[in-house]
């Protein structure tokens, strides 16, 4: 009998901090992130949100505490990608961008390019297939990261600050392919610190201050009802330090 792929969710952080030499990038975090709608993580600028989901990816390990995916502890990434504010973009073709994501996640020859032409045409780059990714603008790269991320066909889909440079159209494509991955199943897990993203994305909102997780709760109760003054200024757009 085949065995189920064992699943990377929870993904449980259990009191972790993490450290820089003598920086202090998270303080004692705990939070559960399980299947449902996009979990986005908010804060300021240098809040601790990519210290966080670098820990969530397994790219580096907590000074304390631990980090389990489905109650296991290695860090091999088979069912989480991660796309970085500024991806880096290969020296080959759209396609062949996406050709080596789909190698890398053990897809046979055979099958590439048909599974690299789908996933071109679900965002939206397949009548770019042939330009060299370095030329594409940064919200057509930024849906190429998103196709190659899910080339891996992910369980957990880590997102830091997609949009944060682009333009309003170019955010707004980003955004839908964000939200048909969460249609699909796939777990979000992105970092903003846009509040009308937060308004159209979350499920709930893990509000992230000074390395400590100071609110997770349901996206329409962070908005409306914060638990704290912290979060209460966050929202009226206040310095928050």
């Amino acid at each position: 009998m085949m065995r189920a792929p064992s699943s990377d969710l929870p993904l449980v952080i259990d009191e972790v901090s993490l450290h820089a030499g003598a920086t202090r990038l998270l303080d004692r975090v705990s939070l559960t992130i399980i299947r449902g709608a996009p979990t986005l993580i908010v804060g300021p600028n240098g809040a601790g949100k990519t210290s966080l989901l670098r820990l969530c990816m397994g790219l580096v390990s907590p000074t304390a505490g631990r980090v389990t995916w489905g109650g296991r502890t290695e860090h091999a990434p088979e069912r989480r990608a991660m796309v970085f504010q500024r991806p880096v973009m290969l020296r080959r073709s759209t396609a062949a961008n996406v050709g080596y994501a789909l190698a890398q996640a053990g897809v046979p020859r055979p099958q590439r390019a048909a599974r690299g032409a789908d996933l071109l045409a679900r965002v939206g780059l397949l009548e770019l297939a042939e330009r060299p990714a370095r030329r594409l603008s940064a919200g057509e790269q930024q849906r190429l990261a998103l196709a190659r991320a899910l080339a891996r066909q992910p369980e957990i889909l880590l997102l830091d600050e997609p949009t944060a440079s682009l333009d309003p159209a170019a955010s707004r494509a980003v955004e839908e392919i964000v939200l048909m991955a969460a249609q699909s199943g796939i777990k979000i897990v992105m970092a903003s610190h846009d509040l009308g993203q937060v308004r159209r994305l979350a499920g709930d909102v893990v509000f992230l201050l000074r390395g400590t997780v100071h609110e997770q709760r349901s996206a329409s109760d962070f908005l409306e009802r914060p638990a704290t003054p912290e979060a209460a200024a966050f929202l009226r757009g206040d310095l928050v330090i």
